[in-house]
């Protein structure tokens, strides 16, 4: 059975101590709520309160991630972080990928494939996203357009390293827009992009990789979402912040 995953994405948000309200009322809830083994419960907050976000969540069912990394070891890279900077506080997982960093900051595949050998090269967990823009949907490029992102950035790797692989789509045009792909949607592209890993992989890798939706998932339509049989959870981006809103999305999973 593939493994299910909630994961939060602040982004740029929360100050240290709106992180420590948000992580302390989490684990409140969390409590409340029955998980099953395998069912995982992640958040991202920024680097800056990385250390603090692992130092409360440890003996409760939430993980740590960091939203980036740097795909450099060390050295004069004003700014960066790198794989061993976070191993080194416990931070065991790393967002790659993710469509702001795409658009925002101009990262591409070549790059993309090199922060994830440095992620899987320290022995961390990649959440790798990919996903189309509205223009690329509109000309019915989208199908194109993931694949090429999946096979560029991952497809050199060896079929073993999927096991610290979690792949998460996001179609662009339904992040913070409102918009939202539709749950037979969702699933079209999580089952086309299964059968991508399985035709390179073969199909024990294929089934055994989760693929989390990344398009503005809401208590409303979380459980319809994860219903598919496709779709493996959900990165989250607003309703992160919001307790009451992502426990009720853990509950939907």
């Amino acid at each position: 059975m593939r493994t299910k995953i909630v994961a939060g994405n602040w982004k740029m948000n929360k100050n240290l101590g709106e992180a420590k309200s948000l992580i302390k009322g989490l684990k409140k809830e969390l409590k409340k709520v029955k998980l099953d083994e395998d069912t995982r419960v992640i958040i991202a907050p920024s680097f800056v309160n990385l250390r603090s976000a692992v130092n409360r969540t440890k003996k409760s069912a939430i993980e740590v991630a960091a939203q980036n990394v740097s795909h450099e070891k060390s050295g004069a890279f004003t700014g960066e972080v790198s794989v061993d900077m976070l191993s080194d506080i416990e931070v065991n997982s790393v967002i790659v990928g993710h469509s702001e960093r795409r658009t925002y900051f101009n990262e591409t595949d070549t790059l993309l494939a090199k922060k994830v050998d440095a992620v899987l090269g320290k022995g961390m967990e990649a959440i790798f996203c990919f996903g189309e823009q509205l223009e690329d949907r509109k000309n019915n490029q989208h199908f194109e357009v993931v694949e090429n992102q999946i096979k560029n950035a991952l497809f050199h790797l060896e079929g073993n390293s999927f096991s610290k692989i979690v792949l998460a789509y996001e179609p662009v045009w339904a992040i913070g827009t409102g918009e939202t792909a539709t749950p037979d949607q969702a699933q079209e592209m999580h089952k086309f992009i299964r059968s991508l890993l399985k035709d390179e992989y073969g199909d024990e890798i294929g089934e055994a990789t989760s693929i989390l939706y990344g398009g503005s998932v809401k208590p409303a339509n979380a459980e319809e979402i994860f219903s598919k049989p496709d779709v493996d959870g959900g990165l989250i981006g607003g309703a992160s912040l919001k307790v009451n809103d992502f426990i009720e999305i853990v509950k939907a999973i």
